[in-house]
């Protein structure tokens, strides 16, 4: 039982960061998956709701809010989120493949794999499905908290999103522990996240 795992939105300034995990059937063929940066908008959506409604792959998703990621860091927030990801699936899960570098700490054995959502379908599909789910919740936030233009940078660092930071200051979902949000609120970063820039949730059993 193997799980392919991934991650949207580390690198944004405002919002949540979303993981999800996805176990693939023997000889499981989807055309048109791949690495989720390479896909449209309108692809990654088709295949989200191809992806979801399959009755013979599992799939979780997850979420790391912002208060947990200015609490205890991007980086072991995005691990946490992971790590629900996998326990969401419902099963014993044998091994991860996880994209990028291998987390410390983690539960299941696993292997990282640089560039993985272009390398490994399962991965591929979590990348979808993270991204897919993210960008919802960012869609949300645009109208919950309209003037900075969530649905078009979806909480990364554009000149837009900044210009509307200087000129607005932070909301509730900007990551105040995100250099760029500190300075617009008046308030210092967090260390170890002073340079950041830039999803327990659904699940199917």
């Amino acid at each position: 039982m193997v799980a392919g795992v991934d991650e949207a939105g580390r690198g944004p300034l405002a919002g949540p960061v979303a993981a999800a995990a996805v176990v693939l059937p023997a000889a499981f063929k989807c055309p048109g998956l791949d690495d989720s940066k390479k896909l449209s908008a309108r692809k990654r959506e088709l295949l989200f709701e191809e992806l979801t409604a399959r009755d013979d792959l599992r799939w979780s998703l997850a979420f790391a809010e912002v208060e947990e990621i200015d609490r205890i860091n991007i980086l072991r927030a995005t691990h946490a989120a992971m790590a629900r990801a996998v326990e969401g699936l419902g099963v014993a899960v044998d091994h991860c493949l996880v994209d990028g570098l291998a987390v410390p700490g983690f539960r299941w054995p696993h292997d990282g794999v640089v560039k993985g959502d272009g390398k490994s379908l399962s991965i591929a599909a979590a990348s979808i499905l993270a991204k897919v789910a993210r960008d919802r919740r960012m869609l949300g936030y645009a109208e919950a908290h309209p003037g900075y233009g969530f649905d078009k940078h979806k909480g990364y660092g554009t000149k837009l999103h900044l210009e509307a930071l200087s000129r607005l200051g932070p909301c509730p979902i900007h990551r105040r522990s995100f250099a760029p949000v500190a300075a617009a609120g008046g308030w210092k970063a967090l260390p170890g996240q002073a340079s950041g820039w830039g999803e327990v949730a659904e699940r199917k059993k």
